[in-house]
């Protein structure tokens, strides 16, 4: 049955006659009488009364009660499709899945999502925080509708636009008055989140830059855990300098830049906000991506940052969020 036959239905119930169920829809009346003739082949059922008015027969009346129904559905998914409420006004609803590393989860996105709430209260969000490689799985999975990973997306099918940079340094448990030499780190342990996470992939690099090849890295799985055994002096971690900084009283931590030989290799990184095809994007999604593109601005002009080379020449080949 199609949706065009059914509203036809509805309005031959509603109005009473076929001319008038035509005007309503601004059709011609042989087109209405067709659609329900329609309807009663495919039913195998008489649904109208060719009475004057004309009303559902008991059959007409459980397919109508039905088609309201089946109707209804299909006016209120495709308000939503174009943001939209069932009246016409603007309106955002849905649920919208977020998937992020857990350094952006905590440092970036809460001032993010609250206001997100409060212009757009109708929609739903749902978070998951995960390293880098399992959310780039997930959002090819379909399971998230958007990701926060470190650098751009490998996979031709997803698109990303740089929206943060950060500085890495070293956290320690006690002030750092210089960079700690090779037999320093052999004699130590990195705390880090498990395999996959793109900051532990820049512990081996520096590390392996350094001479030491076999790091020793232990894996905590969850940010607070890494800065309070950092803070009990376990060992060293790698992480954003700003999310660092923000934690700073919580863990009593201390941090050191890395050397400037070192720091153009190595401090910096690019958060890349990564969805597929920009065409596939529900009004929720592309209401956040609006609101992160001002945000990621306003941040970029508030924080005097000076990316690596690599970070500039990304930033030059990345096309802009659409509005």
């Amino acid at each position: 049955m199609q949706l065009k036959s059914l509203r036809m239905l509805e309005a031959v119930c509603d109005t009473g006659s076929f001319g008038a169920a035509a005007q309503l829809l601004h059709t011609v009346q042989s087109n209405v009488t067709a659609h329900v003739k329609k309807l009663e082949e495919e039913t195998g059922a008489q649904l109208l009364e060719r009475a004057s008015p004309v009303h559902p027969t008991p059959a007409g009346r459980l397919l109508l009660e039905h088609a309201r129904h089946m109707l209804r559905t299909h006016d209120l998914a495709l308000a939503q499709l174009q943001g939209l409420d069932p009246q016409g006004a603007s309106q955002v609803a849905g649920t919208l899945r977020i998937g992020s590393m857990e350094t952006t989860a905590a440092l970036r996105l809460p001032v993010l999502l609250a206001q997100l709430r409060r212009q757009h209260p109708g929609i739903d969000l749902e978070l998951e925080a995960q390293p880098t490689a399992a959310l780039l799985e997930a959002l090819m999975a379909g399971r998230i509708d958007c990701a926060f990973v470190n650098g751009a997306a490998p996979h031709s099918g997803l698109q990303s636009w740089p929206v943060f940079r950060e500085e890495l340094v070293l956290v320690s448990g006690q002030p750092l008055t210089r960079f700690p030499t090779p037999q320093e780190f052999c004699a130590s342990v990195f705390l880090a989140f498990r395999q996959g996470c793109s900051y532990r992939q820049r512990v081996e690099l520096l590390m392996a830059s350094q001479g030491v090849t076999a790091v020793r890295i232990m894996e905590l799985g969850m940010l607070d855990t890494i800065l309070g055994c950092v803070a009990a002096g376990m060992g060293y971690a790698l992480l954003s300098r700003a999310l660092v900084e923000a934690q700073q009283q919580r863990f009593g931590v201390h941090w050191i830049s890395l050397p400037p030989g070192l720091a153009e290799e190595f401090a910096w990184v690019d958060t890349c906000f990564v969805t597929g095809s920009v065409a596939g994007w529900s009004p929720a999604l592309r209401a956040f991506a609006q609101l992160l593109g001002i945000h990621a601005q306003a941040i970029a002009a508030g924080e005097h940052v000076r990316p690596g080379p690599a970070q500039r020449v990304h930033r030059r080949q990345a096309e802009p969020m659409p509005a």
